[in-house]
């Protein structure tokens, strides 16, 4: 396990070896470090604008050979989005280093973890987060697949889709309590009764019965906070989701 100080000697290292490459345009902080909430288990997350941009492939297979010698990467992967290649390491002490690189002229802060080092970046244009209906859109897709997937008895994707179906609704709630959505991190703060009133979504068996159960469980969950953020869409929803997964009317399963 790395410590903070192995971390910060890293990043100081790639930081200051930025300074001096002629092709990096600027080079930012980002990242939990930007905001200045790392802990004991934050990554390093830095960005360079690269110039000219037809030097970007050069500039990343330069920096990907220095990772592997003189800080014992052991593998990395490439995650695009538009311009920006965010190109992750694992180091053998357990590190993530995420260098993210892009053409100068798109070189800028895309949220506000974003803290420029060194260099030019080009006026902010924050990446605009999910909407609701974005995300109600893609709970209902993965309901879908779940009633599909459990009628072909094809009972480990359909666990695969139900967790689908859980984690847009708990992506729902964190936006209602005012919470980071993408990537589970918001979930460890929402209140202790919204996280309650989830774990009847959890597949304990694989098996029809115990996955009717949670999928049941899951798209009540979906509707419950589609309805708090969206109703006239969740009322448009509401019957065919319901019938998905023979879950009870509205009225039925509350009463009159």
């Amino acid at each position: 396990m790395f410590t903070p100080e192995e971390r910060a000697r890293i990043r100081a290292d790639l930081l200051e070896r930025s300074s001096r490459e002629p092709r990096v345009s600027g080079a930012a902080i980002t990242g939990s470090a930007a905001a200045q909430r790392e802990d004991a288990f934050s990554d390093i997350d830095l960005a360079f604008g690269i110039e000219p941009a037809g030097a970007l492939p050069d500039v990343m297979a330069d920096w990907t050979r220095y990772l592997y010698q003189e800080h014992n990467a052991l593998h990395h992967l490439d995650v695009r989005s538009g311009p920006w290649i965010y190109r992750v390491f694992l180091l053998a002490s357990t590190l993530q280093v995420d260098l993210a690189f892009v053409p100068a002229m798109e070189f800028r802060a895309r949220a506000a973890t974003f803290r420029l080092v060194h260099g030019i970046a080009q006026p902010d244009q924050h990446k605009a987060p999910p909407t609701p209906a974005d995300i109600i859109g893609l709970g209902w897709l993965y309901a879908l697949h779940a009633r599909s997937s459990i009628a072909r008895q094809r009972f480990w994707q359909a666990e695969y889709m139900i967790r689908g179906v859980r984690d847009h609704a708990l992506a729902l709630a964190c936006i209602r309590h005012g919470l980071p959505s993408s990537e589970g991190r918001g979930l460890d703060k929402l209140p202790r009764d919204v996280i309650a009133s989830f774990e009847a979504t959890l597949v304990r068996r694989i098996d029809r019965e115990d996955l009717m159960r949670a999928f049941q469980a899951a798209l009540g969950r979906l509707l419950d906070e589609a309805r708090a953020l969206d109703r006239e869409l969740a009322g448009r929803l509401e019957p065919v989701l319901r019938e998905l997964a023979q879950l009870p009317s509205a009225r039925e399963s509350t009463g009159p």
